[in-house]
This record gives structure tokens, C-alpha cells and sequence, in this order.
């Protein structure tokens, strides 16, 4: 019997060639889970293959980037001055993406509005940019979070914010060389003797934008063994 696996990954951007590359390269099966933190479009060629894959894939669950709520925002407005000229609304939404926007229809709009802002799993939570926190790191009830705190905060950017939480929390939202000067995940262990760890309720939080739009690599978490995978772009 295999063994199901799960991993995250944040901030694809478009890139439908990689990431493929990067599902076979960490052998991603029907048993396994992936959780999408966000910002699967723009930047790239391919959005709308991407968000048409990762849609149609059961075992595969996404939430909202900041991408995406632009993009709504986006498409609300035009809806709530079209008149009823869908016809009108949907080139500008096919000209929102230039790469492969002509293929943009409203099955993925209605998909993207239907993302939530966050995963909670028994041992980590997953969200694009941030988590609502207390003085003293405690995260706030998700309840009394705003939507822009999950999506637009960079406020766990820093190297000196540990969120005080059973739970792992997982985000993307900054590429990490922004912080490190590097393209690899940064692990925040709990305590020293943690480090290395490969029980994921070790660290604090798990920074895992690799800013693909960047530098071309594109990294993989296993939720599991704390395993980074990486892949960079062909040229």
C-alpha cells in the first residue's frame, strides 16, 4: 500500500511547464495531497493551464494569493459595470492574462472566487502571505483575521517573528531571497535542538516562496519529512 504524502508549494505564477516537472520529480500520486498557498497566476506564460490543472485535480487544494483577489477585484468591478455585456467582460478577463489568456473562461473565475483564504491540518496551517498575531506572537482566531492579513501582510517576514502556535505555519506571498539572498525554504525551528527536524510541528513557521519569477526555481515542501525539492526552468 503507498504511503500518502503531502506537500505544499506557493507561488507557481504561471509556470505550467515546472511545476509538471516538479510533480514527477517528487513523484506526486493519486494518494497523495497538495496544498497550493496561493498566487497561482500572473508573471508566467501559462495561468490558465495551471489554474485549469490544478482544478480538475481532486487531491490537489488551493486557496487564494494576492494574484487572485487582484484578478477578482478585477472582475467584480467589471461585472458591476458591464450592463450585461458579458461579451465585454470576457475579453478584458482574457486580456487580464497576456500569455494564454485568450483561453480564460468563467468556469476558472467561478473557481477562484470559490478558494478559501487558509488550510488548517492537524499539525500545520497553510496560508499565502500571513496569519493575524498578538503582541507576543499568538495567532488570533482566523474569525477576527481580515482577509488582507492572509493574503497581503508580509508581518511573518521576519527573522525575529515566531508565531506562538501548536501548529506549523506554512506561507509564501515574499520570495525568500528577499530575506536570505538565497532561493531555498527557511525553516524556523522552535529551539536549537529542533533544527534539522523532520516532524514539521519542530518549526514555528516554513517560508517557501522561491520567487520563481526571479531566479527560475521552483521549490516543493513534503509536509510529512520537511524534504525541500527544487527545480529550476529550462532555458
Amino acid at each position: 500500500m503507498l504511503i500518502k504524502m503531502r506537500y505544499c508549494i506557493s507561488d507557481i505564477h504561471g509556470e505550467y511547464d515546472l511545476f509538471c516537472r516538479l510533480m514527477e520529480y517528487v513523484k506526486f500520486s493519486d494518494s497523495d495531497e497538495l496544498f497550493v498557498l496561493g498566487d497561482m497566476t500572473d508573471k508566467g506564460n501559462d495561468t490558465v493551464a495551471l489554474c485549469n490543472l490544478l482544478r480538475n485535480v481532486p487531491n490537489i487544494h488551493c486557496i487564494l494569493g494576492n494574484h487572485e483577489c487582484d484578478f477578482l477585484k478585477a472582475y467584480h468591478g467589471l461585472m458591476k459595470n458591464s450592463d450585461g455585456d458579458f461579451d465585454e467582460v470576457s475579453d478584458a478577463l482574457r486580456r487580464y492574462f497576456p500569455g494564454d489568456g485568450k483561453d480564460m473562461s468563467f468556469d476558472i473565475v467561478d473557481w477562484l472566487d470559490s478558494l478559501p483564504l487558509y488550510f488548517e491540518e492537524e499539525d500545520f496551517i497553510g496560508v499565502h502571505a500571513s496569519v493575524g498575531m498578538d503582541e507576543s506572537g499568538a495567532v488570533l482566531p482566523f474569525s477576527e483575521t481580515p482577509y488582507e492579513e492572509f493574503v497581503y501582510s508580509r508581518a511573518l517576514n521576519g527573522k525575529d517573528v515566531f508565531p506562538r502556535d501548536a501548529k506549523c505555519i506554512v506561507f509564501g506571498h515574499t520570495p525568500v531571497r528577499n530575506i536570505s539572498g538565497d532561493d531555498r525554504f527557511l525553516f524556523y525551528p522552535r529551539s536549537e535542538e529542533a533544527a534539522y527536524s523532520r516532524d514539521i510541528r519542530d518549526y514555528c513557521k516554513i517560508h517557501i516562496d522561491t520567487g520563481v519569477y526571479l531566479g527560475g526555481i521552483l521549490g516543493c515542501l513534503c509536509v510529512d519529512d520537511c524534504t525541500a525539492y527544487y527545480l529550476k526552468r529550462k532555458l
